[in-house]
């Protein structure tokens, strides 16, 4: 009883220094006064601010298409070379699993200067464009390493059972391998999703002056002071993530429940 007790009181307090940040930026997106240490009455005032700040909003859209742009990009390369590297032989495979697995290692400053450097070497116009191949870059190898353990669960002989049946190999990739694999494609997205969208060091590194992205614009916003409109875009970005991942967890586990005989 008392180590039940000890184990759920040490999870608790886990959570707690998880989420206090979190629920305390949330009730100050509420908070009708400006100082985080006053409160002035509950408001929804800065989410209106938020829609009507042009800066913000010119960010928050340029995040989301570069966001979703690069892990749709990242996912289509990632899901490739996944496909390439499983059908390696041992030796040339761990060679280039470990070459894949030096981005997740390496630091982003590093990543971020030397993606600058070869921009600027090419005579490459920092921009959107530069932001967005970078994202596309340092994505791919979360893509490749979310769908190798799928591609590792695949019965060899079933691509081939297709083809000796007639079908391309494109049609046989989309029906036989496309469906078994799809939970680590899609894992593979949100993880890219989630990593453009949180990424600043290398974003800094390589946009140029007329682009912001939330990260950015956050960054500038922070020496100036934040504005209790961040906090209101944090809170509505939060809400969403959450959401999104209730949604797709009970997606899976209704996938996954077992059926009952009649």
């Amino acid at each position: 009883m008392v180590k039940r007790f000890l184990s759920r009181f040490y999870i608790g307090l886990i959570l707690l220094f998880l989420y206090a940040p979190i629920l305390i930026l949330i009730i100050l997106s509420f908070n009708a006064s400006k100082s985080r240490a006053k409160w002035g009455g509950f408001t929804f005032h800065w989410y209106q601010e938020l829609f009507q700040n042009e800066d913000i909003m010119t960010a928050l859209t340029t995040t989301l298409i570069i966001a979703v742009t690069s892990a749709l990009i990242a996912t289509i390369i990632g899901t490739t070379a996944a496909l390439a590297i499983n059908s390696m032989k041992k030796t040339p495979r761990t060679i280039l699993m470990g070459i894949t697995n030096i981005p997740m290692l390496n630091a982003d400053i590093v990543t971020g200067i030397s993606l600058m450097l070869i921009f600027v070497a090419l005579n490459f116009t920092l921009g959107f464009t530069s932001v967005l191949l970078a994202h596309i870059t340092f994505n791919i190898p979360y893509v490749i390493l979310s769908v190798m353990p799928k591609l590792k669960q695949l019965n060899p002989h079933t691509f081939e059972a297709a083809l000796d049946l007639g079908a391309s190999p494109v049609y046989a990739f989309f029906k036989v391998i496309l469906p078994d694999i799809f939970s680590g494609v899609l894992s593979g997205f949100f993880l890219a999703f989630t990593m453009s969208l949180d990424d600043f060091v290398i974003t800094h590194f390589t946009k140029g002056p007329e682009i912001n992205t939330l990260s950015t614009k956050i960054y500038t916003e922070v020496r100036k002071g934040i504005k209790p409109e961040i906090y209101a875009l944090s809170t509505l970005m939060f809400v969403t993530v959450l959401l999104l991942l209730i949604f797709i967890n009970r997606r899976s586990a209704e996938k996954n429940a077992p059926v009952r005989k009649l």
